[in-house]
């Protein structure tokens, strides 16, 4: 009897401590591509404003272990109207980045203000029609968020949680989120209706690392997506995949140590 009640209470504590669902297997954050007619000048642009590294191709940079690399495109749409709205940066002093940005051929889109219960922030779009937040977060410095525009800001999340992983969160308590620690980045949505697919626009899509590309294009035609088929880009093994938000995201394994690192 007595052992019976032992076995009933461990199965107890062990219950209260499991979740009610499994946690999609986290992947980490690999790259960002995005689009320009010159993707050497607009890696020289972000190198000189953002002080990144340049990545093992003329066409890249990397900030943290994030890549950033440019499409050639002679028109590309700008970022805004996109799926994919835009992307943020920490700095130490954002008046000073904006300031400089903005002499180097950026256009102000939001003057930096002071948000209370989050941190100073302001919006530019760079030269290449790229829509950037710059922030001041000691928290998350580097590169800081991915900001969706999306009918259902809750599904898209989930979405992309349950096929990418990272932590269901909130940043600084207040905005709904998925938050990746490998490289540090957060996943934001806001509503916006009727957004444009975000493939051919100057933020093209996002990537994650996986380590098996086929197993994943596999498990996601399962669930009812529709991946491309994998194929070899240099070294790489990478397919693709529309979120059903239009937000395109690219998979990619055989990443090398190297090019996570810059120069």
């Amino acid at each position: 009897m007595r052992t019976n009640l032992y076995l009933a209470c461990a199965f107890t504590l062990l219950s209260s401590t499991l979740p009610l669902t499994a946690r999609a297997q986290t992947f980490p954050y690999d790259h960002v591509h995005l689009a320009a007619p010159d993707p050497a000048k607009a890696v020289s642009w972000y190198v000189e404003q953002l002080n990144a590294k340049r990545g093992d191709q003329p066409d890249r940079f990397v900030i943290g272990r994030t890549i950033f690399a440019f499409a050639k495109a002679d028109k590309p749409q700008p970022s805004v109207g996109g799926a994919i709205d835009h992307i943020g940066f920490s700095v130490t002093d954002v008046d000073a980045t904006v300031k400089a940005m903005t002499a180097a051929g950026a256009t102000v889109l939001t003057p930096a203000r002071d948000v209370p219960g989050l941190f100073k922030l302001a919006f530019v779009q760079d030269p290449f029609g790229v829509k950037l937040e710059i922030v001041q977060d000691a928290e998350t410095p580097g590169f800081h968020h991915i900001h969706l525009l999306v009918p259902d800001p809750a599904a898209s999340l989930k979405w992309i949680s349950d096929n990418f992983g990272g932590t269901p969160s909130k940043l600084k308590g207040r905005i709904d989120a998925v938050k990746y620690s490998n490289p540090n980045v957060w996943l934001l949505a806001q509503k916006g209706d009727a957004p444009a697919p975000s493939l051919g626009r100057a933020i093209d899509h996002l990537g994650w690392a996986v380590p098996d590309v086929a197993a994943k294009v596999t498990a996601l035609a399962s669930a009812g997506a529709k991946p491309t088929e994998p194929r070899a880009v240099r070294h790489l093994s990478v397919a693709f995949v529309d979120a059903p938000v239009g937000v395109r995201v690219e998979m990619v394994q055989g990443r090398k140590e190297e090019e996570l690192v810059g120069r």
